[in-house]
């Protein structure tokens, strides 16, 4: 107990730029003319609404695409070794190294209105076609750097499984892919893709023409609008509902990553 002295700097660091900018971020939620109504804005007005909505759908959907490419990558590359593999690993991880401007301007740079697939689409049906300003444009963008972060997750806990369970599961009959259960892993990992999407700004605002997310939808509301209370009161409402998730995952997930026929 005499000890506890040393979680001071760590507890003024919270207060200092969690605690105080939360708490006055949740006064001036309120602040507005409707008061604390404010905050219910986003189920009762259509347009905070419908960016709710989209920001929940795209996240999910980039969730479950996620797990789906990079559980079989991480898998892949966690159980096999082949010559290439450490250089395929560190492509695949790249990513992680962009920000989100950089990642949408790449988006552009591919299915922009002079974009490559535009160029091939235009070679072989006479039509350009162009994506990236819209909600698949922002779908891709969010798979490109949810991907590396979910692989290297999944990798990591592949490695702890242990290889004698396997086995032992295949020699009862099971196939490869019922073979290992990542459950726990993917759980967590799922949850942090969800929530990366849910308030990623860079890439959102880059491909901004058609795109109506929470992010942007909150940027507009204090900078278009000056609306303050509406723009706090918004992002408390994301910062709520992406707790949530990571804290429902955290119920889930445990603490182990099991294997199993």
């Amino acid at each position: 107990m005499k000890h506890y002295w040393l979680l001071a700097p760590a507890a003024a660091v919270f207060a200092a730029f969690w605690l105080l900018p939360i708490a006055r971020l949740t006064v001036v939620g309120a602040s507005g003319p409707d008061g604390i109504a404010t905050y219910a804005a986003v189920l009762t007005h259509p347009r905070y609404f419908r960016s709710l909505v989209s920001t929940l759908v795209l996240s999910g959907a980039v969730t479950v695409a996620t797990l789906v490419i990079s559980g079989i990558a991480g898998l892949f590359l966690s159980r096999n070794r082949f010559p290439g593999r450490t250089f395929l690993t560190a492509m695949l991880t790249f990513p992680l190294a962009f920000p989100g401007v950089v990642v949408g301007f790449m988006v552009i740079l591919l299915a922009g209105r002079q974009g490559l697939i535009g160029q091939v689409a235009q070679w072989l049906t006479g039509e350009n076609l162009v994506f990236a300003y819209s909600m698949a444009g922002l779908f891709l963008g969010y798979l490109y750097f949810s991907i590396p972060r979910v692989i290297l997750t999944v990798m990591a806990a592949a490695e702890k499984l242990d290889p004698k369970l396997e086995e032992a599961a295949r020699s009862l009959g099971a196939s490869p892919w019922r073979v290992v259960i990542l459950q726990p892993a993917l759980i967590s990992a799922g949850a942090i893709c969800f929530a990366t999407s849910m308030g990623a700004f860079g890439t959102a605002f880059t491909l901004a023409t058609r795109i109506n997310v929470l992010p942007i939808t909150i940027y507009t509301e204090f900078t278009n609008y000056a609306n303050f209370s509406v723009a706090a009161a918004l992002s408390i409402v994301l910062g709520v509902l992406t707790w949530l998730v990571l804290n429902l995952a955290r119920t889930f997930a445990g603490s182990t990553v099991a294997a199993a026929a």
